[in-house]
């Protein structure tokens, strides 16, 4: 893959078959009882994968990259004492889908790079496991599925409540109407995020490839208050908080209405708590409106750190009362606020990538 290629260019060039990369590879054939071989890209949240990962059943920690050597290094030392021997390493993604005997990769990268990378992987025969959100915009999300179903694999994105036993329990609850017709979800998130400061251009570090962290995006001049966290809050590179961490809850509550696609979208908010490079709001208010008649609010407060509604995760309002789900478990309030049941749940992300090693296999 040519790094000069525009964004829209390349990710719609590996759709259509035409990138660098053949439009098929094949890799292993699984047996039913073998393990998953993965190549995690990305050690920031990759590392945290990994050691999820390494207590997966029949899954198996192959190799780990990153376009910052310091940071691959030590993440390396941290993976070789989760698994009990040293993984493979790789300065650049590319050389794990070169690798017939990796089955699936693991993209933690930042935003920017999950639909192009999982792309990338699919049409070199790889399954894989995307973080949150799967794109940066809404059109590669859809090129994704076109990859995913043209070459037939399996394709999972790090929403990991998704796979939390009780919160199941409690979509099939709302759906068999415990509360009654449900009209409004609402969900929240905070922190106590701090200012970032006026960035300064600046040499790239040599242990950074820069060239290769930026990929397909648009090329921007190095400045020191991007990399490694900070490109969130760019829109050139991230989605803010909503995407950053809103994804979760409103996934949830979407779940929870069964609905799919708004009919209208109002967002207000900005940033208020600090003058410097973000772009993105650290004080957001959506709400989506649905042709069901119902809504969805997201609160987002990223210097304050309050989780309304006593840390829930998202709440759900009925005609016949409230259901809240709270750290992997959920609580029914009836219509004057009054708790009638509650059922705890365990939490963590094993359940959701079993899930995905178990589709794989």
């Amino acid at each position: 893959m040519s790094t000069s290629l525009h964004r829209r260019q390349f990710i719609a060039a590996t759709v259509t078959g035409v990138a660098a990369l053949p439009a098929v590879a094949y890799g292993r054939v699984l047996g039913a009882n073998e393990t998953v071989r993965l190549g995690i890209m990305g050690m920031s949240r990759g590392k945290d994968l990994a050691s999820n990962f390494a207590k997966t059943p029949h899954a198996e920690i192959a190799t780990i990259c990153d376009v910052d050597q310091k940071r691959l290094a030590g993440a390396a030392t941290a993976v070789e004492k989760m698994i009990g021997k040293p993984p493979g390493t790789a300065g650049d993604f590319r050389k794990m889908l070169d690798d017939k005997s990796i089955d699936a990769l693991v993209c933690a990268a930042p935003n920017f790079w999950h639909a192009p990378a999982s792309i990338l992987a699919c049409a070199a025969g790889k399954h894989v496991y995307v973080e949150k959100p799967c794109s940066h915009t809404p059109q590669e999300g859809l090129w994704l599925v076109a990859a995913a179903r043209k070459h037939d694999k399996k394709v999972q994105m790090g929403n990991q409540r998704r796979s939390y036993v009780v919160f199941k329990e409690a979509m099939t609850a709302l759906r068999e109407g415990i509360i009654g017709k449900v009209s409004l979800a609402k969900c929240w998130y905070g922190a106590d995020r701090k200012s970032i400061g006026i960035g300064k251009p600046a040499e790239v570090p040599a242990n950074l490839d820069y060239e290769l962290w930026q990929g397909p995006v648009v090329r921007k001049p190095y400045q020191d208050n991007v990399v490694h966290y900070n490109w969130h809050w760019f829109w050139h590179w991230g989605n803010g908080e909503l995407g950053n961490n809103g994804i979760h809850m409103l996934d949830l509550c979407r779940w929870g209405l069964g609905v799919t696609s708004p009919s209208l979208v109002t967002s207000s908010g900005g940033r208020y708590h600090f003058q410097d490079d973000q772009q993105t709001p650290d004080t957001h208010i959506v709400t989506f409106d649905f042709p069901s008649r119902q809504s969805i609010v997201w609160e987002g407060l990223s210097c304050v750190n309050v989780h309304p509604e006593n840390n829930a995760d998202a709440v759900f309002h009925g005609d016949k009362g409230t259901l809240v789900l709270r750290s992997g478990g959920y609580a029914v309030l009836d219509p004057k606020g009054k708790e009638i049941k509650k059922v705890p749940g365990p939490t963590g992300d094993v359940p959701h990538l079993t899930n995905f090693i178990q589709a794989v296999r």
